[in-house]
């Protein structure tokens, strides 16, 4: 595949072989962003599970202590009261059968689904539609919930989801390229801890077995996962 010229510029600034430290690879990574918008910082990890066991799906949530960069638009189906409670709290969109007509169409104008207990029979038919795109609610992540606007107000506010996939592939943002450097390392920071609270006991050898972080348009940086702790003390040169 034919690269962009700035895409083989910014592969140019990371040394073949290296595993970046979590600050060197944010720093590397910011370089890297030569897009002329705000490009997205990407964590991918491969995990050494097997998601077709049901105790090995590794799937959380985390409040970044920095946010996303982005306010996501959430969409809420709920009645009544709850329905009210959602508007208030900032959901951009609020229904019932008509929002459920309206996905079941093929609109997708929205980046979070949350849920009461009570519609997930009719939202439940949406699997099709949510599933593949990882937008459908779910009790373990606090979208499937009575308290619909503590989930909007913690999704408004930088809370990001992330699941392994078939191939145990975990991807999840930690924020912008305008992001500083500590921010970015702390949003970082905030997941892996999660991550690695979520490991599943009967998940054997490595857990982690290789990260990287990008932009949305840049290389990846090999990421030295093995470092959990002091990740913004700088790495002494050998």
């Amino acid at each position: 595949m034919k690269r962009s010229k700035n895409y083989r510029a910014a592969a140019e600034l990371i040394a073949p072989g290296k595993v970046y430290a979590p600050l060197e690879a944010v720093r590397v990574a910011k370089q890297t962003a030569k897009a002329k918008y705000d490009e997205t910082v990407e964590v991918a990890m491969r995990l050494g599970v097997d998601p077709r066991k049901a105790d090995q799906a590794v799937r959380g949530t985390v409040n970044l202590p920095h946010g996303t960069g982005k306010t996501a638009r959430v969409l809420v189906f709920a009645n009544g009261d709850k329905a009210e409670a959602a508007r208030e709290a900032g959901a951009d969109h609020v229904g019932s059968d008509d929002l459920l007509e309206k996905v079941q169409g093929g609109w997708l104008d929205f980046d979070a689904v949350v849920a009461t207990p009570d519609l997930m029979g009719k939202v439940g038919r949406l699997g099709k539609v949510l599933g593949p795109r990882g937008l459908m609610p779910n009790p373990k992540t606090g979208t499937v919930t009575m308290d619909v606007a503590k989930a909007v107000t913690d999704i408004k506010g930088g809370k990001i989801e992330f699941r392994v996939d078939k191939h145990a592939n975990l991807h999840f943002i930690i924020g912008k390229a305008s992001f500083d450097e500590t921010k970015l390392v702390e949003n970082y920071a905030a997941a892996l801890e999660e991550i690695l609270r979520l490991k599943p006991s009967s998940s054997k050898g490595r857990y982690i077995e290789k990260a990287t972080i990008s932009t949305t348009m840049g290389p990846g940086i090999p990421l030295d996962f093995s470092k959990t702790r002091n990740l913004l003390v700088e790495e002494e040169q050998a």
